[in-house]
């Protein structure tokens, strides 16, 4: 036999095994289908039955490719990832023929351009504003977009380090999250904003207590700029943060301070915040301790708190208990894991609480003592320059730089199989998430926002963006037809008031 013939003869012997074992396995399938009573597609179409689970997971991810139109995606549509995409690639972002976005859509936003824009010889960039200016170590930043909170353990190392050294490139500042400092949010040089959560990772004691010491500590570092309490997540409000146990690797927990492989589930508030007062007190505290500015972060769920909020602060004094920011969420905001319930349904959209927020600051003679910064699915410059004609001073994204990060909205944040590498500590995933090229499309990604928003500004006849106001936008109503955006906000607050007169 030759040896032509002899391998011929292997590949026939390989074929015919193959055949066989295939047949055996697809009558063990045929007999598992029919003898379990778990699921009923399979018992009544044995082996047929097991692709539709087959299609139903593939269809997450071809959904948007192939059957979803540009503008009907949720959370994010392919229009507003295309455009982040381009951005954070820094190539050309201009569309041909005409706008597919419905201009009769009720609650669409539509500026008002002026007959005279601005020249771009009269373009000035955006005013330095200042946060904290009674503190020891105020913070003055020019930056109106910024990173939102992003907790390592939530996120991967790689991504943390891009998106440190992208902000340091872009000059706006990075947002832990409530995971706790680590070496990676350092690594690029960028201002930070250190997130305190319900479970106080990073500033904690053995009990789980805020540790004054480790508050000092963090406050020495010159890149700390702020701290933020968490109170609550859009995207779960009045649920604590969850990291499941698989992403909780030993470095994980070293830098929060917990166990590693287990859960790592924050209480649903702060045990030591049950009041207002409580919560003036603790910003009040902190301040004391670091001697830089304090907020909060929260999503509205209605009327009461900002009421009892300004009260409280108008009663104590202004300059002292006065938090030096506030970040309002949005109902719709993003997370690495949530209860569907709570991810659907808890909270109201930034859309309906920001307005009345800036407007009760303003009636109280707060909003200059106070800045506002908002939250929650606000990725386009569309959607930024919404929140600074309403009246917000800074507007923070997180979405938006995963996707600049390369995230495709696979949706598998909470299962540590990110495809992308950003939501995920498996090393083989990671190790497609290249930091340096990822700084690169972060820091376009904050520039382009930055160039686009003013592109708007100047488009209005202001000359940076920190000068647009509600007189530069219209609202579109139920009849299709817009209407100033200061007069839409008074006829809502009319006719459905977030935060009610008290009787």
């Amino acid at each position: 036999m030759t040896l032509v013939e002899f391998l011929s003869t292997l590949f026939l012997w390989l074929v015919v095994a193959l055949l066989i074992f295939g047949v055996i396995t697809l009558i063990r399938m045929y007999i598992a289908d029919v003898r379990q009573s778990r699921h009923t597609i399979r018992r009544n179409y044995p082996l047929l039955g097991r692709f539709r689970y087959l299609f139903e997971h593939l269809g997450q991810f071809f959904r948007q490719y192939f059957f979803a139109m540009d503008r009907e995606e949720m959370p994010f549509n392919r229009a507003q990832r295309s455009w982040v995409y381009r951005a954070a690639k820094n190539v050309d972002s201009t569309l041909a023929f005409g706008s597919t976005v419905n201009t009769h859509q009720p609650c669409t936003v539509l500026f008002v351009a002026h007959p005279f824009p601005t020249l771009q010889e009269d373009y000035v960039q955006p005013s330095v504003l200042t946060i904290g200016p009674l503190c020891r170590e105020p913070y003055a930043t020019s930056a109106f977009f910024n990173i939102s909170a992003m907790s390592f353990g939530a996120i991967s190392r790689p991504a943390i380090q891009a998106l440190s050294n992208g902000a340091a490139k872009a000059g706006c500042w990075l947002n832990t999250g409530e995971g706790g400092l680590s070496s990676y949010h350092l690594e690029g040089g960028c201002d930070i904003v250190f997130q305190i959560g319900t479970a106080k990772y990073g500033v904690r004691d053995d009990k789980g207590q805020l540790d004054d010491g480790k508050l000092r500590a963090l406050a020495a570092h010159p890149q700390v700029k702020m701290f933020e309490i968490k109170l609550s997540q859009g995207a779960k409000p009045g649920k604590g943060g969850i990291l499941p146990g698989v992403k909780v690797t030993d470095e994980i927990a070293r830098t929060r301070g917990i166990p590693p492989c287990e859960d790592s589930i924050s209480p649903n508030r702060h045990p030591d915040i049950r009041n207002v007062n409580e919560l003036l007190d603790r910003i009040i505290h902190i301040r004391q301790v670091t001697g830089k500015p304090v907020g909060f972060k929260l999503v509205v769920g209605g009327a009461g708190f900002f009421g009892d909020l300004c009260t409280a602060i108008l009663h104590r004094g202004i300059g002292e208990s006065a938090p030096d920011f506030i970040t309002l969420d949005s109902g719709d905001g993003g997370t690495g894991a949530a209860p569907q319930s709570l991810l659907d349904y808890a909270g109201l959209n930034i859309r309906e609480t920001l307005p009345p927020v800036i407007d009760k600051l303003k009636e109280q003679g707060l909003k200059e003592r106070i800045a506002v910064i908002a939250s929650g699915k606000l990725v386009t410059p569309v959607d930024v320059a919404w929140a600074m004609c309403v009246g917000a001073d800074f507007v923070v994204s997180a979405r938006g730089h995963m996707f600049a990060l390369g995230c495709i909205q696979a949706m598998q944040c909470n299962k540590n199989t990110c495809p992308t590498g950003v939501a995920t500590h498996d090393p083989k995933l990671q190790k497609g998430l290249d930091p340096t090229d990822k700084a690169e499309r972060v820091a376009n990604y904050v520039i382009n926002m930055q160039k686009e928003v003013g592109m708007i500004a100047h488009s209005c006849g202001v000359r940076n963006p920190r000068e647009l106001n509600r007189t530069h936008a219209r609202i579109v109503t139920e009849l299709g037809q817009s209407v100033p955006m200061d007069v839409f906000y008074v006829a809502a607050a009319k006719q459905n008031p977030v935060f009610p007169e008290s009787p």
